[in-house]
Order: C-alpha cells, then sequence, then structure tokens
C-alpha cells in the first residue's frame, strides 16, 4: 500500500507535474514498501515526464526499459528519439536499443535515421557488444540479399561502402564473434552457414552442445520416448531448434552403426514442434525406408507401421509430397500386413498431384500398364510422363517420344499446306483447318478428314481415334508439346465449337470430303 508520501508524489504526477512524474516512475523502476516494481507502469510516467521534457526521464528509460518492454507501449518513432539522446549521453544499452526500434520498423523512419542505427550497431560491435554484433550480421546478410550492395557499419556516422567480396568476411566475423559469446540466435546461424558449406564436422561439433541443451530441457518427454512411450506434453521448440535437431538427427543417420534412439527423440521432438521435414523423416525412420524407398537398418530392428503411417500423414496433410509417396510404397508392398493397392494409388496420386516427380513417373506407368482397363487410363499416364519430362524426367522424356507429333512423315499435310492461300481459307474453312492439323500434328489423310476436333482435345494431348468411321485405323494419341502447337488447336477449335462433325454435318460423308481435299488440294495425293 503507496505511503502518504508516495500518495501526494502520485496525486503530483496525475497533475502534470513533470518531477512529480520522474520521481513516480523511478519509485516503480526501483519498487519499494509501497509501490511494486513494475516496469509498464514505470515508463508510463517517464514517458510523459520525458514528453515535458525531462532529460533524466529519457536518461532513465534508456538505461533502464528493455526493447522487449518498449515495443509493445509506444510509437516506435517516438520512443527511438529518447534512446538515441539515451545513447549520445552515454547509455550504451540504450544504443542497442534504438537500433532495434529502427531497424525493425523501418517503414517509420528515413535512411539517415537507419544509418545512425546501423552506426549504433557498428559502435557497440566494436565494443564488443555480442548482441550488437549479431544484429549487425543480420543487417548485413539482409541488405546484401536485397540491394546486392552493402555499406561498412565501422563508426557512427554514415557509413562508407565495401566492396561485395568483402561481405562474407566481415559477416561471418560478427557471426561468429557472437556466436562464441554465447548468442543462441548466432549460434544457430553459424551452424546453419556450416550445414549449407557441407562442413558436417563444424555442425556435427557444434549442434551436439546445443542439441544436449534442449534434451535438458526436455528431458522427461526424452525418457518417455527412449520407453517407446507417446509424449503428451506440448514440447516448445523454436523454428531454430527444431531445424537443428533434424539436420542433426539425419547426420547422426549416416553413421555406420547409428543410434536410432537417439534420432528418433531428436526427429519426434522436432516433428512435434511442427518442422514437416521432421515429420517425413521420423515416418520413414519408423518404416525403414529411405527416400527412394528402399529398405533401410533392418538389422536393427522391425519397423513400427503404425508410427510411421501416422507421422506420413501429418506430413503430407500439411504438403509434402514425399511423404504421399513414401505412404504409396508402404501401401503397395507385401511388407506391410494391411496392403492395399488402391489406397497406394490413391496416395501416389496426391504425392504427384503436390509435384514428386518420381512419382508422377511411377504414376505414369502404371496408368500405362493399365490403359486396356480404361479409354481414359493412356490419356492419364501421357499426362503425368508430360508433368514428369517438365521437371526434367529422363525417363518420362523417353516415353513421350513415341507419342510427338511427327509433321514431317506426313508430306501430303505438308504440301498441302504450302499451297494454301487465302482465297481456299474463305472458300473451304474447315478443310483448310484439317489440313492445318495434319501438317501440325503428322496426321494421315483418313484422320485429318475424320477426327472430331472437339472431342480430340485433352489438353495435354490429342486423342486421334477414328475407328467408328474407318475401321482400318487405329486410336491413337500426340502429345501438345510445343505453345505453337497449343494455338494451332485452339484457333481449329474454335472454328468447330458449333460444327456437328459427323456424316451428317456440314462436311458430308467421307466420300465427300476426299473429293473436296483432291479437288482443292491435288498436289496432296
Amino acid at each position: 500500500m503507496a505511503t502518504r508520501e508516495e500518495m501526494a508524489v502520485i496525486k503530483a504526477a496525475r497533475a502534470g507535474e513533470s518531477q512529480a512524474q520522474l520521481a513516480l516512475g523511478n519509485r516503480y523502476l526501483d519498487g519499494g514498501t509501497g509501490l511494486p516494481r513494475n516496469n509498464v507502469t514505470a515508463f508510463y510516467w517517464l514517458k510523459r515526464a520525458a514528453q515535458q521534457g525531462v532529460d533524466d526521464a529519457w536518461k532513465a528509460i534508456g538505461r533502464n526499459i528493455s526493447y522487449d518492454d518498449v515495443k509493445a507501449l509506444s510509437v516506435a518513432r517516438e520512443a527511438a528519439l529518447w534512446y538515441e539522446k539515451a545513447f549520445d549521453a552515454g547509455i550504451q544499452n540504450a544504443g542497442l536499443t534504438f537500433a532495434r526500434l529502427v531497424l525493425d520498423n523501418a517503414e517509420q523512419f528515413d535512411s539517415n535515421s537507419q544509418a545512425r542505427a546501423i552506426g549504433a550497431l557498428s559502435f557497440l560491435a566494436n565494443q564488443d557488444d555480442h548482441q550488437a554484433q549479431w544484429l549487425l550480421a543480420q543487417q548485413i546478410q539482409k541488405h546484401r540479399h536485397d540491394h546486392g550492395s552493402q555499406e561498412d557499419v565501422s563508426s557512427n556516422q554514415q557509413p562508407p561502402p565495401i566492396s561485395e567480396e568483402d561481405f562474407p568476411t566481415l559477416e561471418e566475423r560478427l557471426i561468429t564473434k557472437a556466436a562464441y559469446a554465447g548468442v543462441e540466435q548466432a549460434q544457430f546461424a553459424l551452424l546453419d552457414q556450416a550445414w549449407a558449406k557441407s562442413d558436417y564436422v563444424t555442425f556435427a561439433r557444434g549442434a551436439a552442445v546445443l542439441s544436449k541443451k534442449i534434451r535438458h530441457r526436455h528431458v522427461v518427454a526424452v525418457m518417455q520416448l527412449e520407453k517407446g512411450q507417446d509424449i503428451s506434453r506440448d514440447i516448445v521448440l523454436c523454428a531454430d531448434e527444431s531445424l537443428l535437431l533434424l539436420r542433426y538427427a539425419q547426420w547422426r543417420l549416416r553413421a555406420v552403426k547409428p543410434d536410432l534412439v537417439e534420432a528418433g527423440w531428436m526427429l519426434e521432438l522436432a516433428a512435434i514442434a511442427g518442422n514437416i521435414e521432421a515429420q517425413l523423416e521420423l515416418g520413414l525412420l519408423n518404416a525403414k525406408l529411405d527416400r527412394h524407398g528402399n529398405r533401410v537398418f533392418m538389422e536393427l530392428g522391425l519397423a513400427n507401421f503404425k508410427k510411421a503411417l501416422h507421422w506420413l500423414t501429418v506430413a503430407g496433410e500439411r504438403g509434402s509430397s514425399l511423404a504421399w509417396h513414401a505412404l504409396a510404397r508402404i501401401y503397395a508392398r507385401s511388407i506391410y500386413s494391411q496392403r492395399n493397392l488402391d489406397v497406394s494409388l490413391q496416395y501416389l496420386e496426391k504425392a504427384a498431384s503436390l509435384g514428386a516427380v518420381n512419382a508422377q513417373y511411377e504414376l505414369a506407368q502404371i496408368y500405362w500398364r493399365k490403359r486396356r482397363d480404361s479409354p481414359l487410363n493412356d490419356i492419364n499416364a501421357i499426362y503425368w510422363w508430360k508433368k514428369a519430362a517438365e521437371q526434367h524426367c529422363d525417363n518420362a522424356k523417353n516415353a513421350l517420344q513415341a507419342f510427338s507429333a511427327r509433321s514431317g512423315q506426313m508430306r501430303w499435310a505438308d504440301n498441302a499446306l504450302m499451297h494454301l492461300n487465302e482465297k481456299r481459307k474463305s472458300a473451304h474453312p474447315f478443310l483448310s483447318a484439317r489440313v492445318e492439323l495434319a501438317a501440325t500434328f503428322g496426321l494421315t489423310n483418313p484422320e485429318a478428314l475424320l477426327i472430331d476436333v472437339k472431342a480430340a482435345d485433352y489438353g495435354h494431348c490429342l486423342v486421334i481415334d477414328i475407328c467408328r468411321y474407318y475401321a482400318r485405323s487405329r486410336r491413337r494419341l500426340v502429345v501438345i508439346d510445343t505453345d505453337e502447337q497449343r494455338a494451332t488447336l485452339n484457333r481449329i477449335c474454335r472454328l468447330f465449337s458449333d460444327v456437328d462433325c459427323s456424316f451428317s454435318g456440314l462436311e458430308g460423308s467421307y466420300r465427300q470430303r476426299q473429293y473436296r481435299l483432291k479437288s482443292n488440294f491435288p498436289e496432296s495425293a
């Protein structure tokens, strides 16, 4: 309970007296018998005093109110002014808060303010402020990625430019200093760089230390996992921690005799924390499969398909195509007691739809093998081969070669197209379109005259089926490879959009169409 003296100070502060506001703010900073320690309330009164020009107020703010407190309590532009003044007055920790206020809210500040913030970070970094070193390294990285150039921040004035090749040296030096000083974010960044460079020895050395800290923080959960129990408690990991556990587990699994229990708890903690890649890896580990569907770690125990299916499904529902592909492989194999080829096909389609190139090729192969079961299966096979080929799958490209448009082999259509002029197009638009279609997609004379253009277009391929009218023909598919082919087909389809292509339509019977072709294009015979 506030004393009589403190009540008098509160009354005066509420009345707007700046010195009373300063005194009340300081009392809330220190706490005491009458008033509790409360930085939020302290900031409120110190801010009111600072707004009235009391220097000791903004000095107290810069000295005692952290960035985490002030970012939610004040407008960044107003608060940054007080922290900059405090930093200029010699309160060094105010410089770090000033820089964060400016750089985290860059849209509210001009380039000069941002340059002063970088200068403050540089000064503090040179004074071995390790948090400033880490923040400065982040800014170098950000500007290098966003602008392709970076300024050397070696003083608290406008920094001069440095050359592109100096970036990695300066950035890595700052991150390394901050990391060795114990700044955890910098440690994660340093390990991320080592992983990107494939420097696995350095990565493993640092990851071992950080993973032990994470294990110690979740010691009860890890013990439950090692006993084969499910974790019911929430796992609190940041994105950097879950990524570290994922990578460290992946590295440990590369050993000649890997410890599956150790890798398992790391992957499961990361998976529970929401890392999709860890969920995929955990599912594969429990199924004893690698990403290519090969059996692994068979000498180290039996597969746990119940757990594998759970985590692979979780990863698949969050967008992992490889998880759906792994599920398809599990359900397709006899190693799983509940083998189900229909379910396997459903999962394979999901994986292919999400862009897994191997799944696309496998799905195309399945549809092609079953092409006699449904008239759409070969069309679907072409579709997925084409999707896989677009992702540079050589096997899919080879499969599609048999369905490419070999227009050069149909000399009649090429000869007719050479003599196609505007007069003939105007007099015989449908016949001219059929000639052009034949030249574009390599159609024979009967195919060109009898094809139902609208029904033949399936988007990715042309289905040529004239068996109803021409018994000697066979149904075949031609893949649409180029934008030019697609544009030509679209134009011809628009022409035939309201036309009956059967013998009862405008074009007449097959004999009539043949006669019209020979009469108008004798060079095509």
